[in-house]
C-alpha cells in the first residue's frame, strides 16, 4: 500500500465519522492552545519584570531598612531594629569606593492642592541626584536643587499628569502648590515617565528630603539608592555596603538589593510557574488522547468487514497497523495545528488589549505542544491499531455477513 493511498484511506475514514472526529480534534486543540497561552503569559511576565528593572540601570543598588534572609529576594520584610538615617547614607557615599551618585528617599501620601483643585498623591522626598539615578526627564524647569541634604527648601517638582490636573491651563512652573500644610513653589515639571512596578511617576510630587522628613515627622529613610561608576563590581559594592551597615548598627538590619539579583529570583519563580502551568495544561492533552482512543476503538468495531477485506486481499499486519496509526496521527496533528492557531490568536489579542505586557510563547513551547499532541494521538491510537491487527480476516468477514 502506497503512502498516498494510506493517507487517503485514513482521511476518508475520519470524514465518515465527523462528529466523533471533530470532538477529539477540539479536545486536542484546547490542550495545545492552553499550553501556548500559559507559556506566553509566563514568558511575558518575566520579560515585563526585566523591562521594569531596566529603568533602574545596571549599576544601581538599593539599601532598605529591615533584613531579608532570602538573597536577591524582595526586600523590606522583617524587623527594623535601627533607622536608616541620612548619616548612614552619607557614610555610604564617603566610605564605599566607586559611588557615582547617591540619593536618600522618603515616601509618604499627602494631599497636593492648587487653585481650588486637590489630589492625594505620593510625595517623594529626595535629592537632586535621584533624578540622574532614575534618569528622570524634565519637560520644563529643573529637578530638585543641588545642595546640602539638611536644607529644608520650599520647592516641588510635579509629575506631568499631576501638573496638568492642578494647572489645566498650563503654566505650572513658578506657581505655589500646597503639600499638606506647606506652601511650595513649583521649580520643574517632568516629562511623561509612565508606570514602573505599578507606580505612576506622572502623578508624583518630588520635594527635598529634609523638607519631607520634617513635613512627615520621619527619622528613618524609606531607602537609599546609589549608582556606581561603569565597570564597578556590583557584587563587591553590595558586600561593602552590608559590612558598613553592620559596623554602624552592630547587626545586619538592612537589605542591600541589586536589580539583577531581584530579576534572577523573580525570573526563577516565574519560569517554574510557567512550567507548572504548561504541565497542567498538558493534562488536557492526555484527556484528549483518551478521546482519540475511544474514537479509534469504535472505528475498529465498526470496520471489521473492511479490515477483514484488506487482510483477505493481502494487506499485512504492518500495513493495517500503519492505517490506524495514520488516522490517529492525522487527527492529532490537525488538532495540534488548530490549537496552535487559536493559541497564537488569543496571545495576539492579549497583547493588543494590554500592549505593555510582552506576552509571547517561547519556541520550545510551540514545538513541544505540537510534538506532545502528535505523540499523544499516536500513543493512544496504538491500542486500537493493535486490536485491528489482531482481527482474523475470515472471522471478521463472517461476523459482518451474519
Amino acid at each position: 500500500m502506497r503512502t498516498l493511498d494510506l493517507l487517503r484511506l485514513s482521511a476518508l475514514s475520519l470524514l465518515r465519522q465527523p462528529r466523533r472526529s471533530v470532538l477529539s480534534l477540539i479536545g486536542l486543540a484546547i490542550g495545545v492552545a492552553a499550553v501556548i497561552i500559559l507559556t506566553a503569559v509566563g514568558r511575558g511576565a518575566r520579560t515585563y519584570v526585566e523591562q521594569q528593572f531596566e529603568v533602574l540601570g545596571t549599576h544601581t543598588l538599593a539599601i532598605l531598612p529591615g533584613h531579608s534572609e532570602t538573597t536577591g529576594g524582595l526586600p523590606g520584610f522583617g524587623g527594623v531594629p535601627h533607622d536608616l538615617t541620612l548619616e548612614d547614607a552619607r557614610a555610604v557615599g564617603r566610605q564605599i569606593p566607586g559611588v557615582l551618585r547617591l540619593a536618600p528617599v522618603v515616601v509618604a501620601n499627602e494631599e497636593c492642592s492648587a487653585g481650588g483643585r486637590s489630589r492625594r498623591v505620593v510625595v517623594v522626598g529626595t535629592t537632586a541626584e535621584y533624578g540622574a539615578v532614575r534618569a528622570l526627564r524634565v519637560r520644563t524647569g529643573r529637578f530638585l536643587s543641588p545642595g546640602s541634604w539638611d536644607e529644608s527648601r520650599p520647592e516641588v517638582v510635579l509629575g506631568k499628569t499631576l501638573a496638568t490636573e492642578l494647572f489645566p491651563e498650563g503654566g505650572a512652573l513658578g506657581q505655589l502648590v500646597r503639600v499638606g500644610g506647606w506652601r511650595l513653589r513649583v521649580i520643574g515639571v517632568l516629562a511623561r515617565q509612565g508606570t514602573t512596578f505599578g507606580f505612576d511617576l506622572d502623578q508624583v510630587a518630588f520635594i527635598p528630603v529634609r523638607t519631607a522628613m520634617t513635613m512627615f515627622n520621619k527619622t528613618s529613610l524609606f531607602r537609599v539608592v546609589l549608582q556606581s561608576r561603569a565597570g564597578s563590581d556590583m557584587h563587591l559594592a553590595e558586600q561593602r555596603v552590608r559590612r558598613l551597615m553592620i559596623e554602624r548598627h552592630g547587626e545586619e538590619d538592612v537589605t542591600v538589593a541589586t536589580p539583577e539579583a531581584i530579576v534572577d529570583t523573580l525570573g526563577g519563580i516565574l519560569d517554574a510557574l510557567t512550567l507548572a502551568l504548561a504541565g497542567i495544561a498538558a493534562i488536557s492533552l492526555l484527556v484528549a488522547g483518551i478521546g482519540i482512543m475511544n474514537v479509534m476503538l469504535v472505528s475498529v468495531s465498526e470496520r471489521t468487514a473492511e479490515i477483514g477485506l484488506l487482510k483477505a486481499i493481502g494487506a499485512n499486519h504492518r500495513q493495517v497497523l500503519a492505517l490506524f496509526l495514520a488516522e490517529a496521527a492525522i487527527l492529532s496533528l490537525a488538532g495540534g495545528l488548530l490549537g496552535l492557531g487559536v493559541g497564537l490568536g488569543l496571545v495576539k489579542l492579549l497583547v493588543t488589549l494590554a500592549p505593555t505586557f510582552p506576552a509571547a510563547p517561547p519556541s520550545w513551547a510551540i514545538l513541544s505542544a505540537l510534538l506532545l499532541s502528535l505523540s499523544t494521538g499516536v500513543a493512544f491510537g496504538w491500542l486500537p491499531a493493535r486490536r485491528a491487527v489482531g482481527l482474523d480476516p475470515i472471522a471478521a468477514l463472517a461476523k459482518e455477513v451474519l
